[in-house]
């Protein structure tokens, strides 16, 4: 064979290699029946990451060919910017952030992500205002004029404490805003230098506990009337009641709302794909339960509770059948 025709013949072939890698990569499967999904979770040390974990070990368990891996990221907001980008076929990710990317609002204003379909909503992940029992404050009216850690600028936390103290007709103007982490917030709080701090997280947070292991602190209430406007407004949120004894002492039981954290897809996955991925995983929702404390709260009853963008067709068919 000539030089200048093998090329073209090598060519050929490292073309026909891409484009099934391409295609293997989004969900799809090549001549070698192999199926490879990237699953985008969370930093190590939250729930994202061993959650998505055990989805992956599920999904290469119960679907033949299936080369499912879980990696850890900065969780919702970087985790939607690589489905935008297809660099991932998976997240979870929180509903309210999923909301704002796909309606176009928030941190992704006039940069809306259209590429993106629900499989299911997980479990809540909960609004809680902490302050110390000494400060005196026992409601977020309270809050006016006082140094309140809202989280970090431009976050998801710090979304839904300006959403919840607006329904109380509070704005920034009327609190001493401060934008800090929770964790920058807890250790404020811990310290003196904020009267109250606020996170979106899971009951019990682990940071929480921590501060309440050496201080007494309280957990502010979202007021019904409240909560009812806020979701007439904001259609992710929905209610929670924190249980009495959460905390160490602290027993009182508080009402709330949370969001929801939620498993998404880019529509490169196929319908049917969808609705492999759903049955594997909540017809082996005891594997989620071990994997850590949260997976008790995913069911199948609730997977569509606070859905907050289309869905995947073949994940839709497979909870309503």
């Amino acid at each position: 064979m000539k030089w200048g025709k093998f090329k073209k013949v090598l060519a050929a072939g490292m073309a026909a290699v891409f484009a099934a890698a391409l295609f293997t990569g989004c969900g799809g499967s090549g001549d070698s029946g192999k199926k490879f999904l990237n699953i985008a979770t969370g930093g190590t040390a939250g729930t994202y990451y061993p959650i998505g974990g055990a989805m992956a070990e599920i999904l290469n368990k119960e679907i033949k060919g299936m080369n499912a891996s879980a990696q850890s990221t900065g969780a919702t907001v970087a985790n939607i910017n690589m489905l935008k980008d297809g660099s991932v076929d998976l997240a979870i990710v929180q509903n309210d952030i999923t909301y704002y990317a796909v309606n176009g609002t928030e941190m992704f204003k006039d940069k809306n992500v259209d590429n993106i379909r629900g499989i299911a909503t997980l479990y809540p992940e909960t609004c809680q205002f902490v302050t110390l029992d000494g400060t005196g404050i026992k409601s977020i009216a309270d809050l006016r004029g006082k140094k309140v850690a809202v989280g970090a600028a431009g976050s998801g936390a710090e979304a839904n404490a300006r959403q919840i103290l607006e329904a109380y007709g509070i704005t920034y103007d009327d609190i001493d805003v401060q934008y800090l982490s929770f964790a920058e917030g807890a250790s404020a709080l811990k310290d003196g230098n904020v009267d109250a701090a606020f996170l979106t997280a899971g009951y019990p947070t682990a940071s929480v506990q921590d501060i309440s292991s050496q201080n007494k602190i309280r957990l502010l209430p979202v007021d019904a009337d409240k909560a009812d406007a806020l979701i007439a407004k904001y259609p992710f949120y929905t209610k929670t009641v924190i249980p009495a004894g959460t905390y160490a002492g602290f027993d009182q039981e508080v009402p709330t709302i949370s969001v929801m954290a939620m498993l998404v897809a880019t529509d490169k996955v196929d319908d049917q794909m969808g609705y492999d991925i759903a049955k594997a995983i909540f017809s082996n929702l005891d594997r989620l339960q071990a994997a850590h404390s949260v997976g008790k709260l995913i069911t199948k009853e609730g997977a569509l509770k606070g859905m907050s963008l289309p869905m995947n067709a073949g994940a839709e068919k497979f909870f309503k059948e």
